[in-house]
């Protein structure tokens, strides 16, 4: 639905052949993840953010550079990091180059108050000279793109098209926009007409972001905003068949449990048995949040560390829940009102 044969639109000289892309989320956007999405339809992935102080050093010198981890075969790729000096974020820029991202990111779009209140993610839009000297300085010395992830300002400061003006005047190549302010966090609605704004504000690739939960608001973004592409995040957890247009309802039990098996898979193949699985059971609770399943056999499956334990016990529940859906529906009683 949303992949497209052609380039849909171009990240400098990168192309990226689809108008749906996974967020940048901290605790679920990593290598599984991020391959499950792939594989259905997401065009373009982040890596979860990673503060510059972590990325002074050599590669692999602390559990910061395993959110760089990327496979061969994922293009385009987005390291996205965040800090709040332009030096110390070209430097670690530099240093992150030589692992060959297509695309670096800049997070000015985080609202918790660890990064923000130290002038990082959302906070850099309160000072739109250290925004212009960041992206000054990382465009001259990179020869790959780079981008920025915004919010629309702090508070009712909204300065999303003055931030994003600085950011293209200074040669960023892409801007992502979640249509809330530091001070929403995730509460409220998200404004897409501040989106479609800034779309028209500015002349290269604008991504829309917020309150993308289905594949026809998806669309609806995309119609209304007229901007190059949706980011999908809490809407795409437990759910990566957004990125192919469907809904989980319209999928079949196989198919639902196939995708669940594939992802447990890859969080095995990555992390290693013991840990993979641990991590995985927030995902596995959000692939079942909807579906009438017995609390005793999620408890058994968030559990248990052991694989094929687990694998047995997900064959039961996906059993369970076919013999639910293929039952025939109960018949309705005879009205057994006296007549008085």
């Amino acid at each position: 639905m949303f992949s497209t044969e052609t380039p849909a639109f171009h990240v400098g000289s990168i192309p990226v052949y689809g108008r749906a892309i996974l967020s940048p989320m901290a605790g679920f956007s990593d290598v599984p993840y991020r391959a499950i999405c792939r594989t259905y339809g997401s065009a373009m992935h982040y890596t979860e953010f990673v503060p510059v102080e972590a990325l002074q050093g050599k590669p692999r010198s602390n559990r910061f550079w395993q959110r760089l981890d990327q496979q061969p075969s994922e293009h385009p790729m987005v390291f996205q990091i965040f800090g709040n000096n332009a030096q110390k974020i070209l430097d670690a820029a530099l240093n992150i180059r030589q692992l060959d991202p297509d695309i670096i990111d800049i997070n000015m779009g985080c609202s918790t108050r660890k990064v923000s209140g130290r002038g990082a993610g959302v906070g850099m839009m309160k000072s739109p000279d250290l925004v212009a000297e960041t992206f000054r300085l990382l465009t001259q010395h990179l020869d790959i793109p780079i981008t920025g992830k915004i919010r629309l300002g702090w508070d009712e400061n909204k300065n999303f098209l003055e931030i994003g003006r600085i950011l293209e005047d200074n040669g960023a190549a892409l801007v992502a926009i979640h249509g809330r302010t530091k001070q929403q966090k995730y509460s409220g609605q998200a404004d897409w007409e501040a989106i479609a704004a800034l779309k028209q504000a500015l002349s290269i690739p604008v991504i829309g972001n917020g309150d993308i939960d289905s594949p026809e608001l998806a669309q609806k973004m995309l119609d209304e905003t007229g901007c190059d592409a949706v980011m999908i995040g809490r809407g795409a957890i437990g759910n990566p068949w957004i990125f192919s247009g469907r809904h989980q309802s319209s999928l079949s039990i196989e198919e639902l449990f196939t995708g669940i098996q594939q992802h447990t898979v890859e969080m095995i193949d990555y992390y290693g048995e013991h840990h993979g699985l641990i991590l995985f059971r927030k995902h596995l609770k959000r692939y079942l949040q909807t579906y009438q399943i017995d609390r005793d056999a999620i408890t058994q499956l968030v559990s248990t560390d052991h694989p094929d334990t687990f694998f047995e016990l997900l064959e039961k529940t996906k059993h369970q829940l076919s013999v639910v859906r293929q039952a025939p529906p109960a018949r309705s009683q005879p009205n057994k009102t006296a007549h008085v």
